[in-house]
């Protein structure tokens, strides 16, 4: 079969763009939350990690349509990654499209190592390796677990390490809410898929706890973020501007009620929340970034 030509906005599809604010978002909030602590921020640097962290997202996520479609997760009848069950690309694009971004992705974090010391080559490798194992993690019930290392707490430690010269461990503060929502997003969608996943013979997490429970948990990782923020101010540790990611409340329950449905109203009654839950991170986090400019500049 003759492969199809592509336009820009083709491949920019295939690597599921929605979900970046689960890489983006952990090394924006971190840059804000040292500038209010007062630490010196290096933001060029900053910013060259937050395009380094995209482009690793963006392999992940090829890397995993790739794999999910040769293990037989992803069919023609699967909500999600569909790039290539549409019939819009073949296997090995979407092969060819991970290893090139995990490529640019590697090189820019080797110079980004070389201009920040040795323990950034660390965090990246860590990251690295979480990338391409994700996939076989993912199918032994592990792949909320290394979500919650990729996307919050290597980024968050390493935006620390890269931005100042030092790891300050002040911004594990960050961990746990954005961590939190982040692997809701995994969650969601492997709760939603659980009857397609059993039939591919893997065992998400999801699956390992029942619908009922992935329901309560994925309601417990969109809601708790709002109440440890609040614990923070209140330990002074945050400041009380950072009430304004209360604003996020409303679509967090949104989406928390819709979950509840899921034991009895199965995958329709969930269908999109994955994609809402990263809208729901976006906005949680530029609230959070936007109360800690505030707070910063008064």
């Amino acid at each position: 079969m003759k492969n199809k030509k592509h336009s820009f906005k083709d491949w920019l599809i295939a690597t599921r763009p929605w979900s970046f604010p689960a890489s983006s978002m952990p090394i924006v909030t971190t840059l804000a939350y040292l500038h209010w602590t007062g630490e010196s921020v290096n933001w060029f640097i900053g910013l060259w990690t937050l395009v380094t962290i995209i482009v690793f997202h963006a392999a992940g996520n090829t890397w995993s349509d790739y794999f999910d479609f040769k293990k037989g997760v992803d069919r023609e009848d699967t909500v999600g990654g569909t790039s290539i069950t549409s019939g819009e690309f073949q296997a090995c694009e979407i092969k060819k499209l991970a290893t090139g971004l995990l490529t640019v992705a590697v090189i820019s974090g080797l110079a980004l190592a070389y201009c920040t010391g040795l323990p950034t080559l660390y965090f990246g490798l860590a990251g690295c390796v979480l990338t391409i194992l994700y996939p076989m993690l993912k199918y032994h019930a592990l792949g909320d677990l290394d979500i919650f290392l990729t996307y919050s707490v290597l980024p968050i430690l390493g935006t620390s390490y890269v931005a100042t010269g030092t790891i300050i461990d002040k911004v594990l503060w960050l961990v746990l809410p954005i961590g939190l929502i982040t692997v809701g997003i995994l969650h969601i969608n492997n709760a939603r898929d659980i009857e397609h996943d059993k039939r591919a013979g893997i065992h998400t997490f999801a699956m390992l706890v029942g619908k009922r429970a992935s329901a309560i948990i994925y309601c417990l990782e969109v809601i708790l973020p709002f109440i440890w923020v609040v614990g923070c101010i209140i330990y002074g540790s945050m400041p009380i501007w950072s009430l304004m990611v209360l604003i996020a409340l409303k679509p967090a329950i949104d989406n928390a009620r819709k979950a509840i449905l899921l034991p009895k109203g199965g995958m329709e009654v969930v269908t999109g929340v994955d994609e809402a839950t990263a809208k729901l991170q976006l906005m949680f986090s530029l609230l959070l970034v936007v109360s800690l400019f505030i707070a910063s500049f008064i």
